[in-house]
């Protein structure tokens, strides 16, 4: 096995047992265990778990704000604004599971100041959608609602979608983005509609 491919088992592996264990209950021992690893190999790919997890959780909050960045520059309706979103959403976490699986329940265990720059990024990400939901209503393509109720509902539709991909339980779990895509779309779309 080569060293980048070493490295990438690592990376993977360690996202996994995070996953499945939780960042707080998940050792240096632990990961080394898992890859029959010395623990002092393990620091040869991290220097520490803090450091593992602000890698991750920097790297796909950035992924999602230059998507985003790219959506709001085009010149698209806001609708198919959102519907880009949800696709960007449905093919990152089909990509990315457990990298979201991180980003969803354990950004609160970053050590300051890196939680409050994620929590930055997060509340920028946040507005974004907001813009584009506001515009949706003044242009009467969406029902006059709080937006910050529009927005909080949208974003929780797609924030758990990372469980479909991370599930390997059950024989259904193989999922069809392009079906969840499909779905997800339609029953937003559905809520947010002007009747």
């Amino acid at each position: 096995m080569s060293r980048s491919t070493k490295k990438e088992k690592f990376f993977e592996e360690s996202l996994k047992l995070i996953h499945e264990k939780g960042y707080k209950a998940t050792t240096m021992r632990d990961i080394a265990e898992k890859l029959n690893f010395k623990v002092a190999n393990v620091y040869n790919y991290i220097d520490s778990k803090q450091a593992l997890l602000e890698t991750y959780l920097f790297d796909i909050s950035n992924e999602f704000l230059e998507s985003i960045e790219l959506i709001m520059e085009s010149s698209y309706a806001p609708e198919e604004k959102l519907r880009l979103i949800i696709s960007v959403h449905v093919q990152m976490i089909s990509k990315k599971p457990y990298e979201l699986s991180l980003l969803v329940n354990e950004w609160r265990n970053l050590d300051e100041p890196k939680r409050g720059e994620l929590i930055y990024l997060k509340m920028k990400y946040n507005k974004k959608v907001r813009e584009i939901i506001i515009a949706g209503m003044e242009q009467g393509k969406f029902r006059t609602m709080d937006p910050d109720i529009a927005t909080l509902s949208f974003l929780s539709t797609l924030r758990w979608l990372y469980d479909k991909f991370t599930d390997k339980s059950d024989e259904h779990s193989k999922a069809n983005r392009i079906e969840i895509e499909k779905q997800l779309t339609d029953f937003i779309f559905l809520g947010l509609g002007n009747r």
